[in-house]
């Protein structure tokens, strides 16, 4: 069956759908009552009709049977013009003997062209298909043909990065456009629900887009993200890092740490039967996420997941015993700084127990180190403040980190690693950006830790002799050099 040639058939995006929930209420038989007009007093209509005049009169049709508007949304499929001629062509088999239904062929048409250009017209904004991809539409033109600040803090990142990051994605075919949705909308979609921990509905407003379009392509540019993840988490350099070898207080003593390796706690949405595990020693249903990361601010690993409630330590050994997990292999003689959370043991080297070791714990011209294990703790603390760094450029880019997002539980976890990837993403094509900028050189204060003492774990007397002697040797010759120099301070 053709469309009725004196109805505009109006162009219906590829993306079109009803996943808001407007589009019932747009059919709603209570929107307005009117009678049905007979067959043989039917209302003429002029070829020239404009758009205002075939939606009310398909408001006027749909208002006389909420049956007819029951029947064009079953099964909730996506909207189209010849799903609408189909449903109205089964209605017109079903309607001898029933007035309300005795429609004719062109006011059925009339129907189902009018339903979607209403859809159309009031859910979804008119794809640009004049525009190169790269400028998008809508909103996206003016933010990426307006200032630099207003990018960066509607995008969480500055124009060029976000450029070579859709470049990746689309030379890749990670994403694709759609006939209405550039990959630049996309991922400005989906920086915007992160970067601000907007809503859906807030969104669509700002896109103009429906529902399951804003999610649909969130959950698109999450999945291609996280795929990056193997590319952009990279195990450490055997190297001595930069951030060492400049720094007459840390080397030559660490020359063989290779990172630091700390939990990090992210708020989290829980079901209600699964929220006691979740519940961290602060009250807090929480995610533990075991991160390392670099001395540059880079993240090495990340594995996100873990119940509130588990100690640091556990999540650690549960990593080492699982192969599948890929911790990258640490080298023989190297190690990454941990806190006193986890177990001082071979390739782990944490502070002394029952020693000062918060930075703020040394503030003060009588709190200087007073002793070789209070030295070793200070600088150990010193060193190991990158990963505290690292969380605050993450959880300040990312706002949705700090607070319990309304998303499944795996959703919510992808959210972790789709932030850390992109982190390594901006600092390495940007490495001044302005957040790396606001915390490079600067020491930003721990919380304590919710774990000050690790598990009950059985190490070997070999690993823990090896550690220990490691830990005792470091320490003793800071000490020895401190004492002859007191220009350090």
């Amino acid at each position: 069956m053709s469309a009725d040639p004196r109805v505009p058939i109006p162009f219906m995006d590829d993306d079109a759908s009803s996943g808001s929930g407007d589009d019932v209420n747009m059919l709603d038989g209570n929107k307005r009552q009117s009678g049905m007009p007979s067959g043989s007093g039917r209302r003429k209509r002029s070829r020239k009709a404009t758009g205002d005049a075939i939606v009310d009169a398909m408001l006027e049709i749909a208002a006389a049977s909420k049956m007819r508007a029951a029947a064009i949304m079953k099964n909730e499929e996506r909207f189209s013009i010849s799903k609408c001629i189909k449903v109205l062509d089964e209605m017109q088999d079903m309607s001898a003997g029933m007035d309300d239904f005795d429609l004719e062929l062109d006011e059925m048409e009339l129907i189902a062209a009018t339903a979607g250009y209403c859809y159309y017209n009031n859910i979804m904004s008119k794809p640009c298909r004049s525009l190169s991809p790269r400028q998008g539409c809508g909103i996206m033109i003016e933010v990426l043909n307006g200032q630099d600040d207003i990018f960066r803090e509607m995008f969480r990142m500055d124009k060029h990065v976000f450029h070579k990051l859709c470049d990746i994605l689309r030379q890749r075919g990670m994403l694709r456009d759609t006939a209405g949705v550039m990959i630049e909308e996309q991922l400005g979609i989906f920086l915007n629900i992160i970067g601000h921990n907007e809503r859906n509905r807030v969104i669509q407003e700002r896109f103009q887009h429906s529902g399951e379009t804003i999610s649909r392509h969130f959950n698109n540019v999450l999945k291609a993200i996280k795929s990056l993840s193997r590319e952009f988490l990279q195990p450490p350099p055997l190297l001595t890092p930069a951030e060492i070898t400049v720094n007459q207080r840390f080397y030559p003593y660490f020359q063989d740490c290779i990172g630091v390796i700390d939990g990090m706690h992210i708020p989290s949405h829980i079901p209600a039967k699964d929220q006691s595990r979740f519940r961290n020693r602060r009250g807090v249903l929480s995610q533990n996420v075991l991160a390392a990361c670099t001395f540059d601010l880079k993240f090495i690993f990340i594995y996100p997941g873990w119940e509130g409630s588990a100690a640091d330590s556990r999540v650690l050994r549960a990593v080492l015993n699982d192969p599948d997990q890929n911790f990258p292999q640490i080298p023989e003689g190297k190690y990454y700084l941990v806190d006193t959370g986890y177990w001082n043991m071979e390739g782990f080297i944490a502070p002394y127990q029952g020693v000062r070791h918060h930075l703020h714990e040394f503030r003060g011209a009588n709190q200087l180190p007073r002793n070789a294990k209070e030295l070793f703790n200070h600088r150990h603390s010193s060193l190991r403040n990158a990963i505290q760094r690292s969380f605050q450029v993450l959880k300040t880019r990312f706002p949705i980190l700090k607070l319990a997002p309304q998303y499944a539980f795996h959703i919510q976890r992808d959210i972790v690693i789709a932030a850390c990837v992109m982190h390594n993403f901006i600092r390495r094509e940007e490495e001044k950006d302005w957040l790396f900028s606001s915390v490079d050189g600067m020491k930003v204060d721990e919380l304590p830790e919710l774990d000050e003492q690790p598990e009950i774990q059985l190490v070997s007397s070999i690993q823990e002799q090896v550690a220990f002697s490691k830990r005792d040797s470091i320490a003793a010759a800071m000490w020895d050099d401190f004492i002859n120099r007191w220009d350090d301070w």
